[in-house]
């Protein structure tokens, strides 16, 4: 594989890995009021090639939030309460989610211009040979 195809193909996995992450960030975000919802969380992942790493990265499985307990509201009228009008709530922290959202909308953007200056280079290069 070229040095030029590696760079692509690794800016390539770090765009599909955030882009997963966002989607999980924005599922996260539209459950926040759903009640008895865990928050997802994914984690990154080197990939190996025949034993050797590869540069590239991929998401793990996903996985709920069990470390952050369930806000416990007080609704009476709630169809979930319990005989003390509490019911369970998410884990969602919209302030967390909005964070991780712009973390992995920036970490895209960056990969998104190393695959760009990648086929500008390969480009380029293409071009001198041409000559």
């Amino acid at each position: 594989m070229t040095d030029f195809t590696q760079a692509l193909s690794i800016a390539a996995s770090g765009m599909r890995a955030q882009a997963d992450r966002l989607r999980l960030s924005a599922e996260n975000m539209a459950n926040t009021d759903t009640p008895g919802y865990r928050r997802k969380l994914t984690t990154f992942e080197a990939e190996v090639a025949r034993g050797a790493d590869t540069g590239q990265v991929t998401t793990g499985p996903v996985m709920l939030d069990r470390r952050t307990e369930l806000t416990r509201i007080f609704d009476p009228s709630h169809p979930l309460a319990d005989e003390s009008g509490y019911h369970d709530g998410s884990n969602v922290d919209l302030v967390v989610e909005i964070a991780d959202a712009r973390e992995a909308q920036r970490s895209y953007e960056a990969n998104l211009r190393m695959f760009d200056q990648a086929r500008q280079m390969s480009q380029s290069l293409n071009e001198l040979l041409r000559r």
